[in-house]
């Protein structure tokens, strides 16, 4: 069983910026680049894969065929999608549904997600959630009444930051960010307010306020997470960023080396976010750049991370 190295379908929004072309090789030939899937197994845009016996096939297809990729924790299919953002403007004032709610509606699952900073530009700020405590009442009327933004509440962002977005929280990604996105595997989005922007045709995008309105949680955002497992050594650090019913994120900074295990009950994900290394184990060695994203099956056993490089790791 050998590791997956994958590319990455984009997502070409009018709000994207350059960053991901420049600096982290999505080089596509595409003015701009707003969101790169770069694990996907969603019918609006799989990965491929570049490395193997799969090479050539789409991310979606390996797992019809191998479906115990996935491992035991996840037999009801691919349970994340796995993004880098490059917000060259403003995102839109935005909330996502609960899972209960999307399956009735969308059929698909709801979103909650994960926002891990890798560059912001200076008083970039986003918007996590609402100053107070608001009933509908009061935001129904201030979405008529266009003064929204009134009522949201503010962060200044910074690198490394980290931002867990539960599911009905009101949020919008800030001109000037550059983020990694691990989210349910879902890609509903309900728009709220979008600036009264246009697209090359002169049209608004499409507002979804009542569903919004549903779903949303009228209050303050979460205290973003905090964990105590910071581990340092000489060969690498690593560091829990998030942990949910949906997936466990980590930050490892590799100096030299660092080990572990792929067992049979999940997949793991190793996604690239700065320097260089190799990915290996008893069959097969990958490298790996900055922006670079790979799949590890269920059950591959011991791999090795040889390099420096900074990425994250994700287990579901």
């Amino acid at each position: 069983m050998k590791n997956l190295k994958l590319i990455p379908p984009l997502k070409d929004n009018i709000w994207g910026g350059t960053k991901l072309k420049k600096a982290y090789n999505k080089n596509f030939g595409m003015e701009r680049i707003a969101e790169t899937w770069e694990c996907s197994v969603h019918p609006d845009g799989s990965s491929q894969v570049v490395s193997g016996e799969h090479t050539g096939s789409t991310l979606d297809r390996v797992i019809d065929e191998y479906p115990e990729y996935l491992g035991k924790n996840n037999v009801n299919g691919f349970p994340v999608l796995i993004k880098f953002i490059d917000a060259g403007d403003d995102l839109s004032i935005q909330v996502h549904p609960d899972d209960e709610y999307a399956h009735i509606h969308e059929n698909q699952n709801g979103k909650t997600e994960m926002w891990y900073v890798m560059e912001a530009e200076e008083n970039t700020t986003l918007v996590y959630g609402f100053e107070n405590k608001f009933s509908e009442t009061d935001i129904r009327r201030a979405v008529s009444d266009g003064n929204i933004m009134n009522f949201l509440h503010y962060e200044e962002v910074h690198k490394g930051d980290v931002f867990y977005i539960p599911a009905g929280t009101v949020h919008a990604i800030g001109k000037g960010m550059l983020i990694a996105e691990i989210q349910e595997n879902s890609n509903i989005t309900y728009r709220v307010y979008d600036y009264d922007r246009t697209d090359e045709n002169g049209n608004r995008r499409e507002l979804h306020t009542e569903k919004a309105l549903d779903v949303m949680n009228f209050a303050p955002a979460p205290e973003t997470m905090s964990y105590d497992d910071y581990y340092e050594c000489s060969d690498y650090s690593s560091k829990t960023l998030c942990s949910c019913r949906y997936f466990t994120t980590e930050k490892i900074n590799v100096k030299k080396t660092y080990g572990f295990d792929v067992c049979d009950d999940s997949f793991q994900v190793i996604l690239c976010i700065d320097g260089t290394g190799t990915v290996k184990n008893n069959d097969s060695e990958v490298s790996m750049i900055k922006g670079d994203c790979i799949f590890l099956p269920a059950n591959i056993g011991r791999i090795e991370v040889n390099g420096n490089a900074e990425f994250l790791k994700v287990k579901c």
